[in-house]
């Protein structure tokens, strides 16, 4: 499924009756969770069912497409899956109970309640709400795509402006050669990460360049009367400060990832458990300015791609160990030089990266050594051979 994104242009009435369609969406989501919470064994086709009950009984939820109206059940539904499938797998913490939603940014169509224009530039929403045609603007071409393909359409509040999104199902096949090279990440504070050659991307911290800012605008927005106008502006620059932000790590964590995945046929990082790190009050904004789960997550799409080993490793003793003998040399965090008695002396994240990439390399040998060729499986389920990969895998393994 491949998602592409167009600002949506309109009029200030149009504007109105998507907020309304929002409304609208939040409603019906929220009455599907109090609908499971009264009545035992629901399933997602009585939630489904029951929206067509909601319709009759509240005339404005009659204004949105019924298909819309199944898509914000299926929200109620997949937040009750996901509950579940914590308490199963017996995740530490709380397990994500299902909660009334505040704050509704999306409203979603499926195949019907909407018709794109023969240029493809603009799209019409033909349901009750009365949104109309609005403008797509984007660098998208969706002439390559037929419409049975558009499986949903989004409609997107952010604080610049609204956004259509279209899902499609479509592959994406990209040929790439292999390089012979395999890499080791550790991601770290101070640099975004060091791999196992040496080298170091330096850490962007857009949070923190941006801190001065955002103080400012949260003052100013403390500052208005609440329910007034002026403070309902300030909010929305203060929302459009924290969306460039979280654009700047999205567009960095994007590039980064490329490259690295282009660059080597393998590709080794440590997979951290974030959401107990930012338990540390001291290093949370830290941790979570550097963004290292979005990294990761575009690594593994990219991986799928371009056809390239993805490998996570386990970080245990990955700053401990020396990669060069084995031997465990103690060291606290405040400690950034590696110095082992066999006389490798390293930074501490070059060595952790060697390790990571030494753990990766054992876990992948018992495969080059029986099968002799590297086989990878692309987003479309298309398997790629690469007989160069083993050979130089097995390599740097010996």
């Amino acid at each position: 499924m491949i998602v592409f994104e167009f600002k949506a242009k309109g009029t200030k009435r149009q504007y109105q009756q998507i907020d309304e369609a929002l409304r609208i969406t939040k409603f019906i989501r929220n009455k599907c969770l109090r609908f499971w919470m009264d009545n035992q064994n629901v399933k997602p086709y009585d939630l489904n069912k029951y929206t067509a009950v909601i319709a009759k009984e509240f005339d404005f939820a009659d204004k949105l497409n019924s298909s819309a109206r199944q898509a914000a059940s299926e929200r109620t539904a997949f937040a009750i899956k996901r509950f579940f499938d914590n308490c199963k797998a017996k995740i530490p913490g709380k397990k994500g109970y299902p909660r009334f939603q505040k704050n509704n940014r999306s409203v979603e169509y499926k195949l019907s309640g909407w018709k794109l224009s023969e240029d493809r530039k603009y799209i019409k929403f033909t349901d009750k709400c009365n949104i109309g045609q609005l403008k797509l603007i984007g660098t998208w071409n969706l002439h390559f795509y037929q419409i049975k393909q558009i499986k949903r359409v989004r409609i997107v509040k952010r604080s610049d402006g609204y956004y259509a999104q279209f899902c499609v199902d479509g592959e994406r096949n990209i040929d790439a050669q292999p390089t012979g090279k395999t890499i080791g990440l550790d991601v770290g504070l101070n640099h975004f990460y060091t791999d196992s050659q040496g080298n170091t991307v330096e850490n962007p911290r857009y949070l923190r360049k941006s801190e001065k800012a955002l103080k400012r605008l949260q003052k100013q927005v403390s500052r208005k009367k609440k329910g007034s106008n002026n403070r309902s502006k300030a909010i929305n620059r203060l929302g459009r400060k924290h969306l460039k932000v979280s654009r700047q790590r999205k567009d960095n964590a994007i590039k980064t990832a490329l490259c690295v995945v282009r660059s080597n046929d393998l590709v080794a990082y440590e997979k951290l458990q974030v959401k107990n790190m930012v338990r540390n009050s001291k290093l949370a904004k830290s941790i979570s300015d550097v963004s290292w789960s979005l990294f990761t997550q575009w690594i593994e799409y990219f991986g799928k791609i371009y056809g390239r080993v993805v490998v996570p490793v386990e970080p245990k003793f990955t700053s401990q160990n020396c990669s060069s003998c084995g031997e465990v040399v103690k060291k606290s965090l405040s400690v950034r030089t590696h110095i082992c008695q066999c006389g490798c002396i390293l930074d501490r994240d070059h060595n952790a990266a060697l390790n990571i990439l030494n753990k990766a390399l054992k876990q992948t040998s018992d495969d080059l050594s029986t099968v002799g060729r590297t086989e990878t499986f692309n987003a479309c389920g298309e398997m790629t051979l690469y007989p160069d990969l083993a050979t130089s895998l097995g390599k740097v393994a010996h």
